[in-house]
């Protein structure tokens, strides 16, 4: 797979952009050119959302009615058009050669992406959703049935909190549906936590492994998966009393966590700013291998201010998986064109676009 070029209108702060790519591209400039908004409308693409913004809305460019992105892909010889379209007063429209899809969701894992970006620490300092999007992520975009099963399951629990919360407010329950939905959470919750686990066990060493690569073996970590244990649906009747009176489902797969150890110890606490960002890299890079075993084709990876956020020494770990060919096709941003220069060197210097915005 490889994205050979992409038209951008009116996304976020770019009016209107047309970029034509090699394998490794750089696109250097000041702070507030745009630089990571190229790599957020490539994330689009892939995910039929930003990276960055919740809101739909906030990457439409101001005081206009719309933006639209166009990528053209070559898949083993074959090009394929993906385009993605959102008006202010109508509905994201995303298209596979001039076809839409019926959902959004239908898309998900045609452009496979990992993205490593400053803001990744929110992975160890963040809430638990934070690291259960993580997860679903990666295998949403190799698992068409574990997209669809989450969906389900997310949409059974919110119906099971409806009728709680009702409970509050009148007293009573439909005890009827509230069997029915937790029938529902249940089923979808066990075939979510059965592939989350097939997930987990195929993930944590390779994460471990790039992990020693990157610190040279400095340290031990760990990662271990925290969910529910026995059958879900008994434990949802179990809580029933309690889930009346909090009003929301306390017990199932949306209450899973990942955790991360160094030493035995939490890493939030633990570990120097050094040691997290080496853990981010590895649970990054350990994404990457993970699709790319899973997809039988190597992720997009987008490297957002890396050389900014990153030491020397991490940086030039990375750049050497590039030049061993462990990657495909990679985006990059800095802001200091010696800098990249430097960085890339002679050994990736043909294979490299540098775009100066």
């Amino acid at each position: 797979m490889f994205l050979k070029k992409l038209k951008i209108t009116n996304f976020k702060n770019i009016e209107e952009r047309e970029f034509t790519f090699s394998q490794i591209n750089c696109f250097v400039g000041n702070n507030g050119v745009g630089k990571t908004n190229i790599l957020d409308a490539i994330y689009y693409l892939s995910f039929c959302k930003s990276f960055f913004n919740h809101n739909d809305f906030h990457s439409i460019r101001y005081e206009q009615d719309f933006f639209a992105l166009h990528g053209f892909y070559d898949f083993k010889g074959v090009e394929e058009v993906f385009s993605c379209v959102l008006k202010r007063d109508g509905k994201k429209q995303m298209k596979y050669s001039q076809k839409s899809y019926n959902r959004l969701s239908e898309h998900i894992g045609k452009i496979p992406v990992v993205m490593i970006a400053p803001n990744d620490h929110i992975l160890i300092t963040g809430g638990s959703e934070v690291r259960r999007k993580f997860i679903d992520i990666i295998i949403s975009q190799q698992d068409k049935e574990y997209l669809q099963n989450l969906i389900r399951y997310n949409k059974a629990v919110e119906q099971r909190n409806k009728l709680l919360k009702s409970f509050q407010l009148y007293h009573y329950i439909d005890e009827v549906n509230l069997l029915i939905w937790e029938e529902q959470i249940a089923l979808y919750g066990a075939s979510v936590q059965k592939k989350r686990k097939e997930f987990f066990t195929c993930f944590k060493q390779p994460m471990n492994d790039f992990y020693q690569e990157i610190s040279q073996n400095k340290e031990e970590v760990s990662l271990e998966y925290q969910t529910f244990e026995g059958d879900l649906l008994s434990l949802l009747k179990e809580n029933r009393e309690k889930d009346k009176v909090v009003g929301y489902t306390s017990v199932g797969v949306h209450k899973d966590d990942l955790l991360f150890n160094l030493k035995q110890m939490p890493i939030k606490t633990h570990a120097s700013q050094g040691q997290q960002k080496t853990f981010l890299l590895a649970l990054k890079l350990a994404q990457f291998d993970f699709l790319s075993k899973n997809m039988s084709i190597k992720p997009i990876l987008l490297l957002d201010d890396i050389f900014d956020k990153f030491d020397f020494e991490r940086v030039s770990r990375i750049l050497a998986l590039l030049e061993d060919g462990r990657f495909g096709q990679v985006f990059i941003t800095d802001t200091h064109l010696e800098r990249v220069e430097k960085m890339i060197g002679e050994g990736l210097k043909e294979r490299t676009k540098i775009f100066k915005l």
